[in-house]
């Protein structure tokens, strides 16, 4: 199986970057092939061919966005994190739970006035768990979106940082916004 179709089935991802020049399978037989084994992440493709047509045939085989080849990295990023706000359902960069804020396209985050300073890793957990208020997440969920494939971290890591993330969240009268569901997993917000 090719790498990327592989990827795309065994994982779920809130945005694929696809690019249409793959060895061995097209980068358009990739994407139908994912759409048909129900994959809902959205995809950008990544591509040199520019004529209209190839983008209709790109955008009709379940592709959500495309873009040319050159292109500027601020553009890919800034489609990315549209294609995030669309796979959350929400139209604003701007992440609210209770007086907690954050900021994606800066990737600033404030506690009522306080700014929090976070470390990438921190971040991107955050983030994801604000992405997913109220909801449990699992250890595996979060695993899968914030860490890398490859990584050998041990076991716990994720409660490391959520731990991390708590002492940086939490503050003294205020309610924490990180809770455990003991055997479950995490949800963020208010008080489950």
């Amino acid at each position: 199986m090719h790498p990327g179709l592989w990827y795309g089935k065994s994982n779920e991802y809130d945005v694929i970057i696809l690019d249409l020049m793959l060895p061995r399978l097209d980068g358009l037989a990739v994407l139908r092939r994912l759409r048909v084994a129900g994959s809902k992440a959205q995809v950008l493709i990544l591509t040199a061919r520019d004529g209209v047509g190839d983008r209709v045939k790109g955008l009709d085989a379940g592709a959500d966005d495309y873009l040319v080849k050159p292109f500027a990295f601020e553009e890919l990023a800034a489609r990315v994190r549209a294609l995030v706000r669309r796979a959350y359902n929400t139209k604003s960069s701007l992440i609210e739970v209770g007086d907690l804020r954050i900021d994606t396209v800066s990737q600033r985050v404030w506690r009522g006035s306080e700014a929090i300073v976070l470390t990438s890793r921190e971040y991107g957990l955050l983030e994801y768990l604000a992405r997913r208020s109220g909801e449990i997440v699992s250890r595996t969920d979060i695993w899968e979106h914030v860490y890398e494939f490859d990584s050998t971290a041990q076991s716990n890591v994720v409660d490391v940082y959520v731990g991390h993330l708590r002492r940086k969240t939490d503050r003294p009268g205020l309610p924490s916004l990180i809770h455990t569901i003991w055997g479950r997993g995490y949800m963020f917000g208010h008080e489950p």
